[in-house]
């Protein structure tokens, strides 16, 4: 007997599981009903002086001081922004640009970063930037020994992402930023995948720059926020008005930054409870993926978010495969969702060495808080079936060949 999954959405006549929160989450009751009270009573302009556009004023510093605490910063270290690819390309090219008039034009990153730091650095490149990325080894997770031989005397900034968006593989942050601060180097870290999944303390870790996003952790799409530690040269993202202290111009999307603040602070409450529930999810479903035979886990299996499982199948067209689990209601997907819809093949994957025709075949499962066992196995279930089908068919057209 198959296993009926939890119904996880509203107002839906079939049951979903949602197991793609790396690309996206549900927007929390909390924070829905913060932001809809911003919306309705609290809409006015935060840089107006009567009482409603300073209510709003009052409702931003509080989400200020909400991010910051969540990772140990100062509330005058934080500046929204409209996501996770702002701040990284705030942070990589105006922190470049820094460090190009003290002579330093050499940048340092890896082969499988989010696609807003690898065009951001492209783009530095064709201003005559010095850009070198490093390869990652098959367990996903940089050598910090390759790193040091990585840079010169002309290095100017770092940028190695905290979580891996695909493979969800850790980086040794903190031993990157402490080679960085003794050589006078600036370190920027998308931690878009990390915050609410694993402790972020700047001060321990010790970054410079260190970027963020609301709709990975349950607030709305449409907000993030860029950490820069004080003393640190960085020019302003946007110019015009005097928002975020002048360095990122435009009326403040209060609604959205009210439910980051609120978000961030649900995420990180009992963040090791929530990791430890995860972590049985994952590893039952691993578990039941290798049962099933064909398969590799792509990234180390225990240095990794406690929500993401990232599986390629031998001979099977991933694309192909999410679709028809979607037929049967299971969310997931083949990457980055910003790959989604094109037939390109993981950067991530092939960086870590991957084969191309597995690199084709993989498939990202991550899962939240929201999610059961009874949707695991769920998931394994049509997994089994669908899989073998697909491979019945492939055979079969192997034999009329």
């Amino acid at each position: 007997m198959e296993i009926e999954p939890t119904i996880i959405t509203n107002n839906t006549e079939h049951s979903l599981i949602y197991a793609d929160n790396a690309a996206t989450t549900r927007i929390s009751e909390t924070v829905l009903k913060v932001m809809m009270t911003v919306l309705k009573d609290e809409y006015g302009n935060p840089s107006s002086v009567y009482g409603l556009g300073t209510r709003a004023k009052k409702r931003i510093e509080e989400s200020r001081q909400q991010v910051a605490e969540a990772i140990g910063a100062a509330f005058n270290e934080i500046y929204f922004t409209s996501g996770g690819t702002e701040s990284n390309n705030w942070a990589i090219k105006n922190a470049a640009i820094t460090q190009l008039k003290k002579g330093k034009k050499h940048i340092v990153s890896t082969a499988f970063e989010h696609h807003s730091v690898l065009n951001s650095l492209e783009s530095l490149k064709t201003q005559g930037f010095e850009i070198t990325l490093l390869a990652i080894p098959p367990n996903g997770i940089l050598q910090t020994e390759q790193f040091i031989e990585s840079l010169r005397e002309n290095t100017g900034l770092v940028s190695v992402m905290f979580a891996n968006n695909e493979i969800g593989t850790i980086q040794p942050i903190a031993e990157i930023a402490t080679v960085c601060r003794s050589k006078g180097i600036l370190f920027h870290t998308d931690a878009v995948q990390a915050i609410g999944n694993i402790p972020v303390d700047v001060q321990k870790i010790d970054v410079d720059l260190l970027s963020l996003s609301g709709h990975k952790i349950h607030a709305p799409k449409g907000v993030g926020a860029l950490y820069i530690r004080k003393g640190v040269e960085i020019a302003a993202f946007m110019d015009g008005g005097t928002q975020e202290r002048f360095r990122r111009a435009g009326t403040e999307n209060t609604a959205s930054i009210a439910g980051f603040g609120t978000a961030i602070q649900e995420t990180i409450t009992n963040l090791s409870q929530r990791n430890a529930s995860l972590l049985e999810l994952r590893e039952r479903f691993i578990d039941g993926v290798f049962q099933i035979g064909y398969c590799r886990l792509n990234g180390d299996r225990n240095l990794r978010l406690a929500g993401n499982a990232n599986i390629s199948f031998e001979n099977i067209e991933g694309e192909t495969l999410v679709l028809l689990l979607d037929r049967q209601g299971i969310c997931c997907s083949t990457g980055s969702a910003c790959s989604s819809g094109s037939l390109e093949t993981s950067h991530v994957l092939l960086a870590i060495g991957l084969p191309i025709e597995l690199a084709r075949g993989s498939l990202r499962f991550t899962f939240s808080e929201e999610n059961t066992i009874a949707d695991v196995d769920y998931i394994l279930t049509k997994l089994n079936t669908t899989l073998k089908k697909l491979r019945g068919t492939l055979k079969d057209i192997g034999k009329n060949l």
